[in-house]
């Protein structure tokens, strides 16, 4: 077939694609119309008892769960002006009618101020009570209305058991009041603060917790607190089933110290630990070597003693703390740990190893500043 006959064949076929197109599309006649309405909906019935719990959850803690958005400073290069750009956002829940809202240290972390929002868009500048960064834990507070301040109702952790059902509620990308949900993965794992201490007994859950719902409650199924959710793992910085909460019960001891003293007053023992590597060198027991004690503290006044060396060089055997009330201690994280569950002024005993031996030794906690 020549080039020319191609042509006026592939033209034709166009022409053909063409008028039937156009019939498809042609509107019919009024005689041909076929009759069309609505389908009628068909009844579902009522929602089945998981889905409703599910309802009701979110529509009795939706109110207790907020927005926060965190400003900062920034000067213009030119004008010199001063102003307050968003810097980030999380999500965080009301404690009290006080209109104290707590979230993560890290989402208000950096920032010179923040604003909350409430369920109902109300928004109200907030003020800085008290941080812990030690548990990624912050304190804000809002003058608002004492109506329109929902207290979250608190759960327990230490009851916890996995496989139970949890939700979290927050503000994944700026997304505010999403729910989602998923059970108890695992318990008692150990995340890692922003100061790099250690945060035991975390809660892991499979719920989607994305960007944004930093600083947001974890619920059980009776819509109690159980946890402040806090981070994910994940190589995406997207959820992969992988979340972590800091525990409700940790989270009710600080809380109030925060509200009361503005910071996390650790009772102290006046001591100074020595390296990891020391007790690697030295073959000691795991605990807290001390290498310091401080004049007129209480491990002065009880008679700890140090590891130092002599001038010709021959090490004097020092105590190592190896129990707290007969809560074994194998590092100082541990030992920070334990302390901060007491209260200054309070007595407690030390189980202390020297040279093979071991002795228990009361004391009175001081104040660490």
């Amino acid at each position: 077939m020549s080039r020319q006959n191609k042509a006026v064949l592939s033209l034709a076929l166009l022409l053909c694609l063409s008028l039937l197109g156009y019939s498809w599309l042609a509107p019919q006649s009024a005689q041909s119309k076929p009759q069309a309405e609505p389908r009628g909906v068909q009844p579902r019935g009522p929602l089945d008892a998981t889905e409703q719990n599910h309802v009701n959850v979110f529509k009795k803690v939706s109110p207790s769960v907020v927005h926060i958005t965190t400003l900062a400073r920034t000067r213009d290069m030119f004008s010199l002006h001063i102003t307050e750009q968003p810097q980030g956002t999380g999500s965080g829940f009301i404690w009290d009618e006080a209109g104290h809202v707590v979230t993560n240290f890290h989402v208000i972390q950096g920032g010179s101020s923040a604003v909350v929002m409430l369920s109902n868009e109300a928004s109200y500048p907030a003020t800085l009570v008290g941080v812990f960064p030690d548990r990624d834990l912050a304190v804000l507070r809002i003058d608002a209305p004492k109506e329109k301040l929902q207290a979250i109702a608190i759960g327990s952790s230490r009851d916890l058991q996995v496989g139970q059902s949890v939700y979290a509620i927050g503000n994944p990308f700026g997304l505010d009041q999403t729910l989602t949900l998923g059970i108890v993965s695992a318990l008692n794992r150990e995340i890692e603060s922003v100061t790099r201490r250690m945060i035991r007994g975390a809660i892991q859950t499979d719920a989607a917790i994305n960007p944004g719902n930093s600083g947001g409650p974890l619920l059980d199924s009776a819509g109690r607190l159980i946890g402040v959710n806090t981070s994910i793992y994940s190589p995406s910085g997207a959820s992969a089933g992988i979340g972590f909460a800091i525990p409700v019960d940790e989270v009710n001891r600080i809380v109030p110290r925060l509200i009361r003293d503005g910071r996390i007053i650790r009772p102290a023992l006046g001591v100074t630990a020595a390296a990891p590597n020391v007790h690697q060198a030295l073959n000691l027991p795991k605990g807290v070597a001390l290498v310091r004690v401080n004049p007129g503290s209480p491990a002065a006044k009880a008679g700890l003693q140090v590891f130092a060396r002599e001038r010709n060089g021959r090490l004097i055997q020092g105590d190592v703390i190896t129990a707290i009330n007969d809560q074994p201690v194998r590092d100082l994280d541990e030992m920070l740990n334990l302390l901060e569950q007491r209260q200054v002024g309070e007595r407690i005993t030390l189980t202390l190893w020297n040279e093979g031996k071991t002795r228990k030794q009361a004391l009175q906690l001081g104040d660490s500043d």
